[in-house]
């Protein structure tokens, strides 16, 4: 095993399969079994969760008067959501799964302790982070940069639909190019948005590398924490 402990990023989208918002069961029961083949082979694993499919829904039934600030709240809140969904998925696996959040709600989950966190990684129980960081302006990839580096992560796992970073979008322009590895530097000047640049300033700073690979294909997350060359590896340039 490469990656002895990692923290995986997934999308709210991703977790709305085909549907036009919400979640999709068939999507919750094929991440929480991929979970489980890392675990299973004793990787320790946390994950950061975003909303967009519970907020951005909203758009569809007319909510268009909601501020910057007030729409960042409630895209934490969608992730809580989402991180008690998942949750319920990776215990019917047979996975112990605590939930930590930025924003205190005792009833629901614990708050934020990054120590408590690594206990329980240590102990084989997976940890889902939510709320992001608890502040506006700062985005879920930011967030789970941000808990890998607190948490002494190996490594973050951005799981995505698409198998890697390219020099164009590939669902637009056939004769992009995949590109297995580039350094932040490079992802900064290319201006790549498969996550923000706060993101990759903090991976930078403190020298975390990020794969970006397919989450979607069945095996994919045991093969990339095992060492296998899928995906596209943003690393830090020695200089």
């Amino acid at each position: 095993m490469k990656y002895k402990r990692s923290l995986l990023k997934l999308s709210g989208e991703a977790l709305m399969g085909s549907n036009g918002f919400g979640l999709h069961s068939t999507r919750l029961q094929q991440y929480a079994e991929e979970v489980k083949k890392v675990v299973d082979m004793g990787g320790q694993v946390a994950i950061v969760i975003g909303g967009g499919n519970i907020f951005r829904g909203f758009s569809k039934i007319g909510v268009d008067k909601i501020n910057r600030i007030e729409g960042d709240y409630m895209g934490m809140l969608a992730t809580v959501i989402n991180g008690i969904a998942f949750q319920s998925y990776l215990e019917n696996v047979g996975i112990c799964t605590y939930i930590q959040t930025a924003i205190r709600m005792d009833q629901i989950a614990e708050p934020f302790v990054k120590d408590r966190a690594i206990r329980h990684l240590e102990k084989g129980r997976v940890v889902i982070f939510v709320a992001g960081l608890g502040n506006p302006y700062f985005t879920t990839d930011t967030a789970a940069v941000l808990r890998a580096i607190e948490i002494k992560a190996d490594v973050l796992l951005k799981g995505t639909r698409v198998d890697g970073i390219y020099t164009n979008d590939p669902e637009k322009d056939k004769d992009a190019k995949k590109l297995k590895n580039i350094s932040f530097d490079m992802a900064y000047k290319m201006g790549i948005k498969v996550m923000d640049q706060t993101a990759f300033i903090l991976g930078n700073e403190n020298n975390l590398p990020i794969i970006i690979f397919d989450i979607n294909r069945k095996g994919n997350f045991k093969k990339v924490i095992s060492g296998e060359k899928i995906g596209t590896l943003v690393f830090k340039k020695n200089k």
